[in-house]
């Protein structure tokens, strides 16, 4: 390899495969995308071929592409596992990335089971947006990320356990006016709030609406929080798409209700995203106790 090769040229390298373009990435790394642009053409220059072809306005691996991505994201990571390996304490620390689907109920319960099990390993929980966790992942900050399945084009030199299906449902306060009405006119008639653009439950959360007329619906806020939405929600007369673990005690207590959609495909693949290869303390043993906990959902 070219002398010249830099790590920062290959973090840029891999950190573009994944979003499939430069302006997302420039912005987590803080820097200009006209800067991240240099960087990539370096790359290019240095390996003597180009690594992205334009389609529309993605980026698409080449050929060489994504040989060469295969080959960095291992080095990478075996980088990271060797630097990990010299800090103190790292060795008993299991690092997660937590979605908000799996937040209220199931990961407390396979928390409290990996405790009495391995209580020798710090668990150490990263939340945040999907976008955010899987560039922790990919960097090597976490371990795995519990949550929905990513997209396809994010999974190259990852692995997903499916450990349950989850749906998508729309949750409003246990008295709302509208409760008895179809969702669709409902939802034409309240405040709604939808997941955020960058949320893997948002496009068919836009499926749903389009197919119901509502394609122009104009949210009055977009979150996933269960914070904030439970309290909008319990304060107003806002309806929420959102997964139904993350208001699933809100729902068992009946502050809040699911009005029927009648759509089966808002549901998703809820499991386990990590690196191919990794080799975490204690993951193992969470995963097995995550796939124990899954079997005994109702």
């Amino acid at each position: 390899m070219h002398p010249g090769v830099k790590l920062r040229h290959i973090r840029a390298f891999l950190d573009i495969a994944a979003e499939g373009g430069l302006s997302a990435v420039a912005r987590a790394q803080g820097i200009t995308q006209p800067a991240l642009s240099r960087t990539l053409a370096e790359l290019e220059t240095l390996l003597g071929q180009p690594m992205f072809l334009r389609q529309g306005r993605r980026l698409v691996l080449t050929e060489a592409g994504a040989l060469f991505r295969r080959h960095a994201s291992a080095a990478v990571q075996a980088l990271e596992a060797g630097a990990a390996a010299l800090r103190p304490g790292s060795s008993g620390t299991l690092r997660l990335g937590v979605l908000p689907t799996v937040a209220t109920r199931f990961l407390p319960r396979v928390v409290l089971r990996f405790r009495e099990i391995r209580p020798e390993i710090v668990l150490a929980a990263e939340t945040g947006p999907h976008f955010h966790l899987m560039r922790l992942l990919r960097e090597g900050s976490v371990d795995l990320v519990v949550g929905r399945l990513p997209g396809a084009s994010e999974m190259a030199g990852l692995s997903f356990d499916h450990l349950y299906e989850e749906e998508v449902i729309l949750a409003a306060r246990a008295d709302h006016p509208m409760r008895a009405r179809p969702a669709p006119e409902a939802l034409a008639a309240s405040p709604v709030i939808l997941p955020p653009a960058t949320a893997l439950i948002r496009p068919v959360v836009d499926s749903y609406l389009a197919a119901n007329g509502l394609a122009g619906l104009r949210p009055a806020l977009e979150t996933v929080s269960l914070a904030l939405g439970r309290g909008i929600c319990l304060a107003s007369d806002a309806l929420w798409f959102i997964s139904r673990g993350v208001v699933v005690h809100e729902l068992d207590k009946a502050e809040m209700i699911e009005l029927p959609t009648g759509a089966r495909f808002l549901s998703g693949a809820v499991g386990m995203t990590r690196r191919q290869a990794s080799a975490a303390p204690g993951l193992a043993d969470f995963a097995e106790i995550a796939a124990e906990v899954a079997r005994q959902m109702p």
